[in-house]
């Protein structure tokens, strides 16, 4: 379903620790905006996970997936990398049938 390089899945446990509690939950969903209209959303949230988002365990702590975005998140792959800009989580969906430059928006 989703895979997460292993220095996406560091950033995400070093985050994950960073917030109020090291039990904070990933929260992937999709929002219609960016370039392209559609764009990626990670967030920590402490509350319990609505009934609509399914939750994985990658052993650094629990991810939640809105539902309704599966297929369009279905194949994607998670990476993080840190150039002369900074760091940020890298997408490569191959659900996606054009991604813009920086990554973040994609169209399906």
């Amino acid at each position: 379903m989703i895979q997460f390089s292993p220095t996406a899945l560091s950033e995400i446990d070093r985050l994950r620790h960073r917030q109020s509690t090291a039990e904070a939950y990933l929260c992937i969903t999709l929002q219609d905006k960016g370039c392209l209209g559609t764009s990626y959303c990670l967030t920590f949230v402490d509350q319990p996970i609505p009934q609509n988002f399914g939750v994985i365990n990658l052993g650094i702590g629990n991810i939640a997936i809105e539902t309704t975005s599966l297929e369009r998140l279905h194949g994607l792959c998670v990476d993080y990398a840190e150039d002369l800009m900074g760091g940020n989580f890298r997408f490569n969906n191959p659900q996606a049938v054009e991604t813009c430059d920086c990554g973040i928006s994609f169209r399906y």
